[in-house]
């Protein structure tokens, strides 16, 4: 990996502890989507990794019980950093910067990724990580990426930009996930898709950090206290415990094809459909083997299994998902409500 010209030292820094609930479930409490091969051979932690090759250095923080599997998945990472504790993207990101900083110095740049999402171009993306690093070395700002919409969607949330400063936009606020209404609204107004990720030096987000919730972790980190700051702080995002609350925040857009690996229905718009509109994909490896399913007078279904043949007679927008012992029954529009299944699966200490 080499430094770009005019771009400072990179770190790309992947997030691999969420559990991606939506995905149930292929996704598991200890089976977290980004171990999946939902678009080919290759998981979706493997394919981040693989485009943030432009980086100087690649980190993967992931959540205790998982670093045995990420080691083995991604073993040429630089590092695999292990928070003390699962408390969403809040404290595994002040964590982790605070990490790379003691290795790498404070003139880096840190970029955060998520580990389950689909780029479609790898060239565009790297230019544009590159072109959001500038900002927030040059600037001082933290940086959110943001990408323009293709429809309405109320699985996402939403970016407000504010004036255009050229190479980036002021950042007006962050909108949570709407409803449909709002949704189209947010789209015709020019709002972005909230796209998750970010970039930052190690300086601009302590500064930030420290006037937020995630406050008592980064004094704790300073002094050496980590189990400590952990206990200290409660399970929050990053966008709400400091990317919503900083005033000068920069948004630069992510002009690629780009989608985030929520819930069921995204499998529609990322494998190739037959004449009747159906998505398959089965088997062990994945890859869309039509043989795994058969359709009769069947339409716009998505159907995925680790290995079961699945027939599907006279319904259409369904998606079917049979992996393990588990089969999950869904129309495709209410594809975010298999979170209630997992919350009572949770309840139940069943997932």
């Amino acid at each position: 990996m080499t430094e770009a010209t005019g771009t400072p030292p990179l770190v790309a820094l992947v997030l691999a502890g969420g559990t991606g609930s939506r995905l149930y479930p292929a996704s598991r409490s200890t089976r977290p989507k980004q171990f999946l091969p939902l678009l080919g051979e290759t998981t979706l932690l493997e394919r981040t990794v693989a485009r943030a090759d432009f980086a100087d250095h690649v980190v993967v923080s992931t959540r205790p019980g998982l670093e045995a599997d990420v080691s083995e998945l991604v073993p040429d990472v630089d590092e695999v950093v292990v928070e003390p504790a699962g408390k969403d993207t809040g404290p595994a990101l002040a964590y982790a910067t605070h990490r790379i900083e003691a290795q790498y110095g404070d003139d880096v740049v840190v970029l955060s990724l998520p580990s389950d999402h689909h780029v479609g171009s790898r060239e565009a993306f790297a230019a544009t990580m590159r072109r959001g690093a500038r900002v927030a070395h040059e600037e001082g700002r933290l940086v959110a990426f943001g990408v323009d919409p293709t429809r309405p969607d109320t699985g996402y949330g939403y970016i407000e930009p504010g004036t255009d400063r050229g190479a980036f936009s002021e950042l007006a606020a962050f909108h949570e996930k709407p409803d449909a209404e709002t949704a189209e609204r947010y789209v015709a107004e020019g709002y972005l898709w909230n796209a998750g990720t970010f970039a930052w030096t190690p300086r601009a987000f302590r500064e930030a950090a420290r006037d937020s919730p995630l406050a008592p972790l980064v004094d704790a980190l300073d002094e050496g206290r980590v189990e400590e700051g952990f206990a200290a702080v409660e399970p929050t995002s990053i966008d709400y415990a400091v990317m919503e609350r900083v005033d000068d925040a920069a948004v630069v857009a992510l002009d690629v094809p780009w989608d985030d690996l929520g819930s069921w229905d995204a499998m529609a718009r990322l494998l190739p459909a037959d004449e009747d509109g159906n998505v398959t994909q089965t088997g062990d490896a994945g890859g869309g083997d039509a043989e795994g399913a058969l359709f009769v007078d069947s339409g716009e279904n998505v159907v995925v299994s680790d290995g079961a043949h699945i027939s599907l007679v006279g319904v259409d927008g369904l998606a079917v998902v049979a992996w393990d012992d588990r089969m999950l029954v869904v129309p495709k529009a209410e594809a975010q409500r298999v979170r209630e299944v997992v919350s009572n699966l949770q309840d139940a200490g069943r997932f």
